[in-house]
């Protein structure tokens, strides 16, 4: 399976939809999925919001769960990388990433750091 690496720069702000989960690997049995090296991956759906109005979700699996990203936080996606399947006549689009992290929130304005 190839895949493309997206530049997550122009796709505008990004949100945490769905809070980070264990993928699951098989529903019967609710094995969870983990990498080559037996670490648990994880779903995290990101929130994609271009030009102010048109929104999409995208589900983007990650290895290890990301630590902070709560659905609503703002969220930065490194090493992006989108992934074409088809099983019979079914197809799409998959998303893996090297990390999730949340964007630190700005301090309020007008806000002091302490003093007097």
């Amino acid at each position: 399976m190839q895949s493309i690496l997206v530049d997550t720069s122009r796709l505008g702000v990004l949100r945490c939809a769905v809070e980070p989960e264990a993928k699951i690997s098989n529903f019967e049995t609710q094995e969870v999925k983990k990498d080559k090296e037996g670490n648990t991956i994880y779903t995290v759906g990101v929130m994609v919001r271009q030009d102010g109005r048109r929104v999409s979700v995208i589900e983007v699996a990650v290895t290890g769960e990301p630590r902070g990203v709560t659905e609503g936080t703002e969220v930065r996606i490194t090493g992006l990388e989108a992934f074409a399947w088809s099983m019979g006549d079914r197809h799409g689009i998959s998303f893996r990433a090297a990390v999730i992290t949340p964007v630190p929130s700005a301090p309020a304005a007008g806000k002091s750091s302490g003093g007097a």
